[in-house]
Order: C-alpha cells, then sequence, then structure tokens
C-alpha cells in the first residue's frame, strides 16, 4: 500500500458508494472526529453541492461526470491550502474519480463505502430505490444506470458489517499510519 497523504498538508477523502451507502453519514462523523482533534475540515456532500454548484445539471452520464469534476476541482482548491475535505459523492463512473485523482496531485484519497445494493435498498434514505422500484425513476445507479467500484481504494468501508463507529475508525486508522 502507498503511503497516505498527511492530514495536516490537507488532503482530499473521497468517498464514493451506491446511494444510502453511507458515505455522508461517515464524512460527518469523520468531520467531528477531524476537528475535536484541530484539523481545518469541510465537507462536500453530493447532494449539497447539486443545489449550489452544480445546479442545473442533470443524471447523463456527461451530467454526472461534470458534477464530479465540479466537486473535485473545488475539493483540490481547499486541500492544497491546509483544508481536509470530505467530499460523499456517488460519482459511478471510474473514469470521472480517476480525473479528480489526478487534479489533486497526490492529495487524494479513496474510500470505497462498499454497501451491497440490496442493503442500500433496505436502507433507501431518500426513498430513491422504492421511486425506481416503482417506475417512478430511471437512471438509479445501482439499479439500472452503472456503478463502477474503484478498482484499488486506499480504503475500502464494509458498512453493512461494521457501525458508524467502527466505519470512521477503519477511515482513521489508514489515515494515521
Amino acid at each position: 500500500m502507498t503511503s497516505l497523504p498527511p492530514l495536516s498538508d490537507g488532503v482530499t477523502l473521497w468517498l464514493t458508494g451506491l446511494p444510502s451507502a453511507g458515505k455522508t453519514t461517515i464524512a460527518h462523523a469523520l468531520e467531528k472526529k477531524l476537528l475535536d482533534d484541530g484539523y481545518k475540515v469541510e465537507v462536500l456532500d453530493g447532494d449539497v453541492v447539486r443545489t449550489h454548484l452544480t445546479k442545473g445539471l442533470g443524471f447523463t452520464r456527461e451530467d454526472r461526470d461534470e458534477n464530479v469534476r465540479r466537486i473535485g476541482f473545488v475539493a483540490s482548491l481547499l486541500a492544497r491550502n491546509g483544508v481536509v475535505v470530505l467530499c460523499s459523492v456517488v460519482s459511478p463512473y471510474r473514469g470521472a474519480r480517476d480525473e479528480v485523482r489526478q487534479m489533486h496531485d497526490g492529495r487524494f484519497v479513496e474510500v470505497y463505502v462498499s454497501t451491497p445494493v440490496d442493503v442500500c435498498q433496505e436502507r433507501d434514505v431518500k426513498g430513491l430505490y422504492a421511486k425506481a422500484a416503482a417506475g417512478e425513476m430511471q437512471g438509479m445507479t445501482g439499479v439500472d444506470d452503472p456503478y463502477e467500484p474503484p478498482l484499488a481504494p486506499e480504503v475500502v468501508v464494509p458498512t453493512h458489517t461494521q457501525s458508524l463507529d467502527e466505519s470512521v475508525e477503519t477511515v482513521w486508522r489508514s489515515l494515521n499510519k
């Protein structure tokens, strides 16, 4: 395993996974831990960003990739200025995530929240899986639109077998080796 960048230098932790995998929950719990330890932290949540920075983008592959690129660009600016950036973004396509990694010049940690689709469907935090099952929604990641899991993430978090505290600890231990 390659060594991870020091948190104190600024870094982006890119939490990727299916909708309802636990990305945002982990990001906010990790944010608290980092703030308590004195780090400068910013959370860029995909849902929140879509209401501001990427408003107007749809859910075509091109729009999803552009959404990821824009979030990645902002994250790279923050990270190079000493901020620990926690991005909780589905980011379904590997190529777009790889582009974001390149923007970061070594300040990037991919965290794969590896929750299986059936567990995500049970959680269905936003009711998206139910809408897809009822035919009210098309292009649902993990249902009728692909999710390309990372090939070599720095951290893997199986939230279906871990508590929130254990998931946060998995990320924390990886960063502090």
